[in-house]
């Protein structure tokens, strides 16, 4: 009897493939890792440059002109900074220094309440810095120059400056500083300290005050004023503006 040749070949593949072939192809048992056969095609090897990490260019970094160029820009930009910096940080001190007069004003006239006694700034040394310090009525005459030098008058506090506590800030008129009002011509350069012709600034027990003005100013531009009103002894902050040549409340 002749073989079959369809038959022939089925069992010449069955005997090339070998024992274990049946897992491979799906046929073991439940569990058995599924492999391809072997005969099958392959899959093809990724390729291991997708894997790599981003390339990275021989020309990575920066030239010399182009460092050149950042550093020109960084200064430029710094030095047109720097002005406005410089002109916000005195105007801000200037500000600062003219509240804290008038908050040492203030303090000043609530004293006199408390006490039901005169007390008065008064107002010296324009040669050297001017420095201020309050004194408290001793005999009921009033805060008066002789008897702050016989020691009737006493101080009730140190004498301060302002550019002590803040720096570049001075009592002083500038140049173009028009007056508040048309009793109190000025002019740049004159007496800073102005209400009446001793230096001393007296609030009474009922809170009135004598009228005056101070005017002090900063390094660049910066004129500031504070006043004092008779009747009410009210302290008022001014600050003059340079471009509509007017003084505003601050």
């Amino acid at each position: 009897m002749m073989p079959d040749p369809a038959r022939s070949r089925v069992e010449g593949r069955r005997r090339l493939a070998g024992p274990g072939d049946e897992a491979e192809r799906g046929e073991g048992p439940p569990g058995t890792p599924v492999w391809l056969p072997r005969w099958g095609p392959r899959p093809r090897a990724r390729s291991l440059a997708g894997c790599r990490g981003p390339r990275h260019s021989n020309n990575a970094g920066y030239s010399l002109l182009e460092l050149l160029f950042v550093c020109g820009l960084m200064a430029t930009v710094a030095g047109a900074s720097v002005p406005l910096l410089l002109s916000s940080l005195d105007a801000s001190r200037t500000r600062g220094a003219a509240r804290y007069l008038a908050g040492r004003l203030n303090l000043a006239r609530m004293e006199a309440v408390k006490r039901s006694a005169y007390v008065a700034l008064r107002v010296e040394g324009a040669d050297t810095g001017f420095r201020y310090t309050c004194y408290v009525d001793g005999n009921g005459d009033g805060v008066r120059t002789r008897d702050i030098a016989r020691q009737i008058d006493r101080a009730i506090g140190p004498p301060e400056r302002l550019g002590d506590s803040f720096a570049g800030v001075a009592f002083g008129i500038l140049d173009g500083v028009a007056a508040i009002d048309a009793s109190e011509p000025l002019q740049a350069g004159g007496d800073p300290v102005q209400f009446g012709r001793a230096d001393l600034l007296s609030f009474s027990p009922i809170g009135s005050a004598t009228p005056g003005t101070f005017y002090l100013h900063g390094q660049r531009k910066q004129q500031m004023a504070v006043r004092v009103l008779g009747a009410t002894g009210r302290v008022r902050v001014l600050r003059f503006d340079f471009r509509t040549e007017r003084w505003l409340s601050q």
